[in-house]
């Protein structure tokens, strides 16, 4: 057997050298989705490096979502439709109509939010005053009018919030670095569900922070797990998706939020409350209000008005506010006044709120038809949310159903892409609903997923 064996060339670490090579190989197609990468020493061996050179310049590549890690087993290439960056493939639709890209969690598009946005932007062209202001330098947590606005809006969909504890900052990822940033420093821990955003994984890496899973189920994360992994080695903070987890759908319970609440003021660890899906409504009490002192939330347009508008808000207790205030000035300065200031017209002017109702009527009907088709192999979600969790029938692997759904131009995100750390994947697949460019794209996709796996055709081994 041939290893394969790249050319290391360029300037920096042999590491990144490496990682490199190892991106430029998935592109050009020397290395296909599936391929096991060598094994770390016998690589080393070849290139005439140590191991900890290939384990780091693996790690490296997997951080940028080329490759993924399996427990006991090796590194797998995930593909050239990862991307060279960790998130490329988030942000990319297809340009081709025989493609169906259901693996982001994007807004359902619709002309109404093109013709929405224009609005608010002529609203403000048409005002001098506040034409002006957009230009200049403003108060670090926003405009009081702004924050106000969008505090109001996000009270109709059973948020209540006081102004004052809301900051303004560029959307959700932005908000988990702030958090992040204010709160812990190098090397200290955050626990998370075993599986969870991604980009909460990759804001650890960037951060140096280490990353502590602890099990979920049906109801939402293991309290009493959560008790016993600070016990064992205690993290600073704990991050969650209560209303609708990413990638399972599921909404933590009532009862685990109040004794999660106790907790984390009992052992004094913060709560990072990522809410990035207010629409689907308060059907439980939310964390900042069971431990108002202890919890950070956070919120987003992106899910509700568009991906490109980088505009959300941190709720947090007033003593947390100079730290924050601090790590936003030293990324950014201030949120940008221009888009907070067109957010804010499209909320006022009622825009929102009637695109808002589209989109739950849009999702909901999303929502049937995926359990209608998919019935038989019983997805898991919520009616009106943006995906669904599909756990594969005990004989398949998700890396097997997720390539052959890509011969057949359609997308999904397998479990392994949420893994925190090193835990093992389940065999699951999420399928974003939302993503389709309309009920037609929607309604091919799911009948090709019910299809494959009905009959998914034999996996493929090779010896090595």
């Amino acid at each position: 057997m041939t290893i394969w064996t790249p050319i290391l060339s360029g300037s920096g670490p042999r590491y990144r050298q490496l990682a490199d090579a190892i991106a430029a190989a998935v592109v050009s197609g020397e290395l296909a989705a599936g391929d096991k990468l060598p094994p770390q020493r016998r690589l080393a061996d070849a290139l005439g490096v140590t191991v900890g050179t290939v384990t780091r310049a693996y790690a490296v590549a997997e951080q940028r979502g080329v490759v993924s890690a399996r427990v006991g087993s090796g590194t797998y290439v995930r593909g050239a439709e990862a991307g060279i960056g960790a998130f490329d493939h988030l942000f990319t639709r297809p340009r081709d109509s025989g493609s169906i890209d259901l693996s982001h969690a994007t807004p359902p598009p619709t002309a109404q939010r093109s013709l929405h946005l224009a609005r608010a932007m002529q609203a403000i062209q048409q005002d001098p005053e506040q034409l002006s202001a957009m230009i200049d330098y403003q108060p670090e947590p926003g405009q009081a009018w702004q924050i106000a606005t969008l505090a109001a809006w996000l009270g109709k969909m059973g948020r209540t919030l006081d102004p004052a504890e809301l900051l303004l900052d560029q959307g959700g990822m932005h908000g988990i670095h702030l958090c992040l940033s204010a709160l812990l420093l190098p090397g200290e821990r955050v626990a998370a569900e075993r599986l969870t955003y991604p980009g909460l994984i990759s804001a650890l890496q960037q951060l140096s922070l280490k990353g502590v899973a602890v099990p979920h189920d049906a109801h939402g994360i293991d309290v009493d797990a959560v008790a016993r992994a600070h016990d064992q080695q205690p993290f600073a903070a704990l991050y969650l998706m209560p209303d609708c987890h990413n990638p399972t759908t599921v909404r933590l319970s009532e009862p685990r939020r109040r004794a999660l609440a106790a907790l984390a003021e009992a052992r004094g660890f913060w709560l990072i409350e990522d809410d990035i899906y207010p629409q689907l409504g308060a059907t439980e009490t939310p964390l900042y209000q069971l431990a108002p002192a202890h919890t950070l939330t956070l919120f987003s347009v992106s899910k509700l008005l568009g991906g490109g508008l980088r505009v959300g808000a941190i709720r947090a207790p007033q003593a947390l506010h100079g730290r924050l205030i601090a790590a936003l000035r030293a990324q950014c300065w201030m949120p940008p006044p221009l888009m907070n200031g067109v957010v804010a017209h499209w909320i006022a002017s009622g825009d929102a709120d009637t695109l808002l109702a589209w989109q739950r009527e849009e999702l909901a009907w999303r929502f049937d038809r995926a359990q209608e088709k998919l019935a038989a192999f019983h997805p898991r979600g919520q009616r009106g949310g943006f995906y669904l969790w599909l756990p594969l029938p005990a004989d398949l692997r998700s890396s097997h159903v997720e390539a052959q759904l890509r011969e057949h131009q359609i997308a999904v995100s397998s479990a392994e892409s949420f893994c925190l750390g090193s835990v093992s994947a389940p065999q699951a697949i999420r399928i974003c609903i939302s993503a389709a460019e309309n009920r037609d794209a929607l309604d091919r996709a799911l009948d090709i997923i019910a299809e494959t796996l009905g009959d998914p055709g034999p996996m493929l081994w090779q010896t090595l």
